[in-house]
């Protein structure tokens, strides 16, 4: 690739160009300070402390795919959910105080409001994915009754292997099982669902009101991640048209693992409930922690995987199917977003904390974002489509399929210091500044973008 095939800014230094050349090597040999092992493409092999059920991940992927971070795992107990400190009680939360929701409701103004109803519809790609999002967000389709004959299963070690390997098949690119929070169901639900406004299911003023949730809590769930595009995600720039298409082909993906493996379990004669962007009946965040599919990080409620970040998006079905859950990850999140703070210097909105530690919210212990400027841009943005700067610019999502990429990963999960290191190199990379010319093959039509706010 030439310098003229990707914007960069001054100083910066073309990826695959600084690969032949002896820099390549002087940054290994200060990974080498770090204490790094012989191999580094197989540095997660010394620290795994804990053997999946009956020995493998799943016969589809007998080992779990971390990208080169070294990944350590995590007790279930009651004063943390994976590296995330409970001090308090944790409450339910409500749907109808989400950000996108109080949009709907026209908080954050008319122009988000309108925002929101019309993403779709002012980018042709993503009103197509929206539509076909539609139907397969309706109750009678994430819910149902189980059949009422048991079929007889392998013992539930078996039976977890078994369900990763169902979500890979149906193409899942990461999944994980949990012991489900309790706190992680929604206390209240929105009525109508929130997806269904921009899918176009419900007329834009259909009533917006709140209900409890009186859905059963069931012991373990089981979560699923598509990634998002990496190289549109390179050629973009993060909240252009493509960007509001990226999350709804990952949305669309995850709703079809969903309610096909619900009504599977159903179909085994277990309860089961699919969640996904047209229909949730619970936060996902804490789900993910639960089933070791990340740790939480400094935009507030995403959580990063170790090998694709948090560029992708995700599905769960909870169910009482027997299950054993796998432990909650630790690959030195916390300690990277504490020097990192790429995702709050970028983030358009100024929406994401620059503090250095977490913060108390709700009963426990994270960056404390500022939801309402997150959801009003993202609306409100006739720039482009709503937005996911954050998820172009964070080192942990932009990373291509390489061994270098992998050792940086590896970097990245070793503490402070090394984080810094990690940082330092994807600002000279330019991560998240370029936008790489020859991957950019969607069209955009930014007559499109306006928001009209009828009169």
């Amino acid at each position: 690739m030439s310098d003229s095939e990707s914007k960069k800014l001054p100083g910066q230094v073309n990826r695959r160009g600084f690969l032949k050349t002896g820099v390549a090597a002087a940054a290994m040999g200060v990974m080498g300070a770090i204490a790094a092992p012989s191999k580094i493409a197989n540095a997660t092999v010394s620290t795994l402390n804990y053997t999946p059920a009956k020995g493998k991940w799943s016969k589809l992927r007998p080992v779990n795919n971390y990208g080169g971070a070294s990944v350590s795992f995590v007790e279930h107990n009651d004063q943390w959910l994976g590296t995330s400190k409970i001090v308090g009680t944790v409450q339910r939360s409500s749907e109808y105080d989400s950000g996108f929701t109080l949009a709907l409701r026209g908080l954050l103004g008319e122009k988000a409001r309108w925002g929101f109803l019309t993403q779709t519809k002012r980018y042709p790609l993503t009103d197509g994915i929206g539509w076909a999002i539609g139907p397969i967000s309706l109750d009678e389709i994430v819910m149902g009754t189980p059949s009422p004959e048991k079929l007889p299963l392998p013992d539930p070690e078996q039976m977890s292997q078994h369900m990763k390997d169902v979500a890979y098949y149906l193409r899942a690119d990461e999944v994980g099982i949990g012991k489900m929070p309790s706190y992680a169901y929604y206390g209240f639900k929105q009525v109508p669902p929130q997806g269904l406004f921009p899918a176009g299911i419900v007329p834009p003023d259909t009533p917006i009101h709140q209900i409890p949730n009186t859905e059963p809590d069931l012991p373990y769930v089981i979560t699923f991640a598509v990634e998002q595009h990496l190289e549109t995600y390179l050629a973009s720039t993060g909240y252009d048209g493509i960007s509001v298409s990226q999350s709804f082909r990952c949305y669309h993906a995850v709703a079809n693992i969903g309610v096909i493996m619900a009504r599977y379990i159903r179909s085994l004669g277990y309860n089961a409930r699919a969640h996904h962007f047209g229909n949730y009946d619970l936060a996902v965040p804490p789900a993910l922690i639960a089933s070791g599919m990340g740790e939480l990080s400094r935009t507030g409620d995403c959580v990063a995987h170790p090998r694709m970040g948090f560029r992708n998006k995700c599905g769960a079905v909870t169910t009482d199917l027997p299950l054993v859950p796998d432990k909650p990850i630790d690959f030195g999140l916390l300690d990277f977003c504490r020097v990192c703070k790429k995702c709050a210097e970028q983030c358009p909105a100024q929406a994401i904390s620059f503090d250095k530690d977490p913060v108390e919210q709700n009963g426990y212990m994270r960056w404390n974002s500022d939801m309402k400027k997150c959801a009003t841009f993202r609306a409100g943005n006739d720039e482009g489509v709503n937005c996911g700067r954050c998820v172009k610019v964070c080192p942990w999502n932009s990373k291509e399929d390489s061994w270098f990429h992998e050792a940086g990963l590896w970097i990245g999960s070793k503490g402070e210091t090394a984080s810094a290191l990690l940082k330092s190199i994807d600002d000279m990379f330019g991560y998240g500044t370029e936008e790489i010319t020859q991957y950019k093959w969607w069209l955009e039509w930014p007559e499109l973008y306006k928001i009209n706010i009828p009169s």
